[in-house]
């Protein structure tokens, strides 16, 4: 398993307790619990990427130039515009989410 790249809201370490008054077995609940969110954030994070490029594609420019153009007001902000600002946004909070689970330790 590769190392995550550091991850912004990482800050000081911080720790949680769990109490479970139940026969199951606590570490296997929150294993496949942070498994099940893993994949969830896979499966986002590959269609959210999908609909970054198809905007990239339609519209023949990369997402970085797209944020400048619209920023200096080159373009007119359009309904597909600010579609497009909300798959970007949506990509950031998911990649951050999908580094902080790579960082996650159960003790």
């Amino acid at each position: 398993m590769s190392v995550p790249p550091p991850c912004r809201d990482r800050g000081l370490p911080q720790q949680l307790t769990i109490t479970l008054e139940s026969e199951v077995p606590l570490r296997e609940l929150v294993e496949s619990a942070l498994q099940s969110q893993s994949h969830v954030l896979e499966v986002g994070l590959r269609r959210t990427r999908q609909r970054v490029a198809d905007f990239e594609r339609q519209y023949g420019m990369g997402s970085a130039e797209f944020e400048r153009k619209l920023a200096a007001r080159e373009i007119d902000e359009t309904l597909d515009f600010i579609d497009w600002l909300g798959e970007m946004a949506l990509l950031s909070r998911l990649e951050e989410k999908t580094r902080a689970l790579q960082w996650l330790k159960l003790g």
